[in-house]
């Protein structure tokens, strides 16, 4: 659901959207009425809100989290996703300079919106992100050749 939730991210990356914004045919469960938002970086959809619906409990619990999952893999050498620990991302997120437009609030309220740990949530957003690890450019091709001069 995070993922889905910004899939236009690259190219509007100061907006959210939803799914239909792209003229997409989504089922009317994958477009939430009320995930519009974002005026600011810094700010959260989730502040006047609480999250009721199951998909509304998933938005919460993977959008901010999604992104900061891959800014962890993305300053990796590697680049992949298959390094990437709960561990590390708890470290990280320890780490107010690092990804610092995340709001890592909304990452612990969306794993106790679903009453999960944070790390076994984590650890579960990872792994599923790991299954499109390629699709996402995560999977470490975008790391380039190793070795000196390519070799």
């Amino acid at each position: 659901m995070g993922l889905l939730h910004d899939f236009d991210y690259e190219r509007y990356p100061t907006r959210r959207s939803t799914p239909s914004a792209a003229g997409r045919s989504w089922p009317s469960a994958a477009t939430p009425p009320r995930s519009s938002g974002h005026p600011h970086p810094q700010s959260s959809q989730w502040a006047n809100l609480r999250p009721e619906s199951s998909l509304e409990k998933a938005l919460l619990a993977c959008d901010e989290l999604c992104g900061f999952i891959t800014a962890v893999t993305l300053v990796r050498p590697s680049k992949s996703l298959a390094e990437v620990t709960a561990e590390s991302v708890v470290k990280k997120m320890k780490d107010k300079a690092f990804a610092r437009q995340v709001n890592r609030d909304e990452i612990r309220q969306g794993a106790e919106a679903f009453g999960v740990d944070l790390k076994e949530h984590i650890s579960f957003v990872i792994a599923a992100m790991q299954t499109r690890a390629a699709e996402l450019g995560l999977d470490g091709s975008a790391a380039g050749p190793a070795g000196p001069a390519g070799a």
